[in-house]
């Protein structure tokens, strides 16, 4: 069973970093595609970064491009989101997921984790 699960949320203030962590188990770390989505309170899910398990090759949401980074190591199962210059309107629950194709579409993932909360203030 695959099972994803998100750490590293926190207050920062507007300018400031964080460093999303999701841990995966229960399948072959090179089946899915993973990514990160966020929502805010009254907004829809919206795709954030995705990286290509194979060549590691990413998109980003125009929101975020040149201040967020995706990552992953392989060899622990876990996926990042380097948070740089970050602005009170990425304030959401950011989730980690996993998809069977190179999508930032919702409907694309199958697997989500239960999310980690992320508060910018000005």
């Amino acid at each position: 069973q695959v099972q994803l699960v998100e750490s590293g949320g926190g207050s920062v203030q507007a300018g400031g970093s964080l460093r999303l962590s999701c841990a995966a188990s229960g399948y072959s770390y090179s089946s899915y595609y993973m990514g990160w989505f966020r929502q805010a309170p009254g907004k829809e899910r919206e795709g954030v970064a995705t990286i290509h398990p194979g060549d590691g090759s990413t998109l980003y949401a125009d929101s975020v491009k040149g201040r967020f980074t995706i990552s992953r190591d392989s060899s622990k199962n876990t996926l990042y989101l380097q948070m740089n210059s970050l602005k009170p309107e990425d304030t959401a629950m950011y989730y980690c997921a996993a998809a069977q194709i190179f999508s930032l579409q919702r409907w694309a993932y199958k697997y989500w984790g239960q999310g980690t909360q992320v508060t910018v203030s000005s």
